[in-house]
């Protein structure tokens, strides 16, 4: 877990919030939405963006359903007391940490830029990146201290200057940060920047832009956090136990095999299983074994069973899992 301090101006309220968006709905499309539940616990979702689709599945595969009106930013979950909330992802930390909603899923680098108080609940295991220092190839710059004093154009000013400030102390100077909200990419073609701090996830966009990693200011990836101070602590947990149950279900398979007593102990040190296998014993004296095993390295565990002696090795895929 971590937790920093968050200082900013106050967030409206997510009722506010929500009627603002009843109200655009009703003279869009004319219809009207019930107000939230007070007793619900609120979860805010990212509504648009990268962590759109991966989120919705993954809550989906938790058994997390809710059914969302179009041009609506709220749903109502249907078996479970919580309503959903979807949000800018560069958002959801301010209002977790203030308090307004009382769990969401962001990233790492949100958390940190907007120096918010909230509890880390768990890693999620996708939306990993880094944030990093890039700069023109044709620069020739290896050196992120060569940087200081320069121009950087970024859409995460307080981690940017979080990270020059001591550079800058070192050297006597001071390095001009802009902020910008997209397209950050651009501004060294465009004579704007020197150099820039954006993610990076595969590097496509940042090679095609002509641009190179000189320095990495953050590792991020997606994660569910919460308010310190919820009143829903049994939702929470609720929640993190079948998320984590549902990330465990992809990452695993089953393997069943059968095997011969003398070969027991060194196919089970094959398959060790996240505890230890499940072993049965046959009516012919052979053993029945069932393991869990990492999706990546099945191929190559079916393998080494077979060579060892193994037999009718099988595979199941998981739907989902409690540990």
């Amino acid at each position: 877990q971590s937790a920093v301090t968050y200082h900013s101006l106050p967030c409206p309220s997510i009722h506010t919030l929500y009627t603002h968006n009843v109200q655009a709905t009703v003279i869009v499309d004319n219809m009207s939405a019930n107000t939230v539940n007070p007793d619900h616990c609120l979860f805010a979702v990212p509504k648009k963006g990268r962590l759109f689709e991966k989120v919705t599945a993954m809550l989906k595969g938790a058994g997390v359903e809710y059914h969302r009106e179009p041009r609506l930013d709220i749903a109502i979950c249907k078996d479970l007391p919580m309503t959903m909330v979807f949000l800018p992802a560069s958002d959801i930390s301010k209002y977790v940490g203030k308090g307004n909603v009382d769990i969401g899923v962001t990233g790492i680098d949100i958390v940190e830029e907007n120096c918010s108080e909230v509890e880390r609940v768990m890693d999620l295991g996708f939306g990993a990146c880094r944030l990093c220092v890039q700069a023109p190839v044709t620069s020739k710059i290896t050196d992120v201290k060569d940087l200081a004093g320069k121009r950087i154009v970024t859409s995460f000013p307080t981690l940017t200057k979080k990270f020059f400030d001591p550079i800058d102390a070192e050297k006597g100077v001071t390095t001009s940060i802009r902020f910008v909200s997209g397209s950050v990419e651009a501004a060294c073609g465009l004579g704007l920047a020197d150099a820039v701090v954006d993610l990076v996830e595969t590097g496509t966009t940042m090679k095609a832009a002509g641009l190179e990693v000189v320095g990495t200011v953050l590792q991020t990836e997606s994660i569910l956090i919460t308010n310190p101070d919820s009143k829903h602590k049994k939702m929470v947990d609720l929640l993190k136990h079948r998320i984590d149950g549902y990330i465990t279900s992809k990452k695993f398979v089953m393997v069943s095999y059968n095997c011969s007593a003398d070969i027991l102990e060194t196919v089970s040190q094959i398959t060790p299983g996240k505890r230890s296998p499940t072993i049965t014993a046959l009516t012919d004296g052979g053993h029945a074994v069932s393991s869990l095993v990492n999706k990546k390295k099945v191929v190559q565990v079916m393998d080494d069973l077979h060579a060892a002696g193994a037999r009718d090795i099988l595979v199941f895929e998981l739907s989902n899992s409690r540990m």
